[in-house]
């Protein structure tokens, strides 16, 4: 039998609430146990009643969805959460608190099926890993925004990244996604081991790195396979010539 998770449903609109709960009736793993309307209440229902399972809206009265949701992760018994929201700017504040998954509005029942899946397939929320620059911990997932949803990519899975005025282009699996960061911070988030910056604007996974051409007049190029040739930036020459032993 699959396991139900005992379920707290908390925004401060009642047919957002509603619609979850229609959407809830269908899905086996669910058990709802209550609703609330702000994330003060919801504290107090999950010090009560102990939930498996949080759906969580952000833009709410009191205590918003990201503030409540830091405080639930103190809690000694703390519920997976999976922000519904109508707002994706939010997106990197909240994985960085270890959340099931960020659900946009309106909810679809598939999508949020799903959600409650990946829920169901983590099994009980780990603590808080903030991946930066002085914790030693690298970042192993990026989410994005497309289209109505946002996606997961793994770090592992990312070919390279080119930077694009505010936004960084994502290459992975034949196509891209942006993602609002600077080069130097998403740079300190990627394992160096792993990635390597070879340009003001690029980023390159090292195993991808098939050789490196001289142009002639002090310029560089990374080949690529597919024929992708990207020029290195002279500052990161001499790092990349590494790779080769030189």
């Amino acid at each position: 039998m699959e396991r139900r998770l005992r379920t707290i449903i908390v925004d401060d609109e009642p047919l957002a609430v509603e619609r979850l709960q229609i959407l809830c009736a269908d899905i086996d793993a669910i058990d709802l146990v209550a609703t609330a309307g702000d994330g003060a209440a919801a504290i107090r229902l999950a010090k009560e009643l102990t939930p498996d399972l949080m759906f969580l809206d952000i833009g709410m009265p009191k205590m918003d969805g990201i503030s409540a949701a830091r405080a639930l992760s103190l809690l000694e018994q703390k519920p997976a959460i999976i922000f519904v929201t109508a707002y994706d700017n939010f997106a990197v504040e909240a994985f960085d608190l270890d959340i099931a998954d960020y659900v946009l509005k309106p909810v679809s029942a598939e999508r949020l099926r799903r959600a409650v899946q990946r829920a169901l397939s983590n099994g009980a929320p780990k603590p808080p890993v903030i991946s930066g620059e002085n914790n030693g911990e690298f970042a192993s997932e990026f989410w994005v925004s497309h289209r109505s949803e946002l996606i997961r990519i793994a770090a592992v899975d990312i070919e390279r990244i080119e930077a694009e005025r505010d936004y960084m282009r994502l290459y992975t699996g034949g196509r891209s996604y942006l993602l609002h960061q600077t080069i130097s911070t998403l740079e300190r988030r990627l394992n160096p081991e792993e990635f390597l910056r070879i340009h003001r604007s690029h980023i390159i996974r090292r195993d991808l790195i098939m050789g490196l051409r001289h142009e002639g007049g002090g310029v560089w190029h990374a080949l690529l396979a597919n024929d992708i040739s990207m020029r290195i930036g002279r500052k990161f020459l001499a790092d990349v010539k590494k790779i080769a032993g030189k």
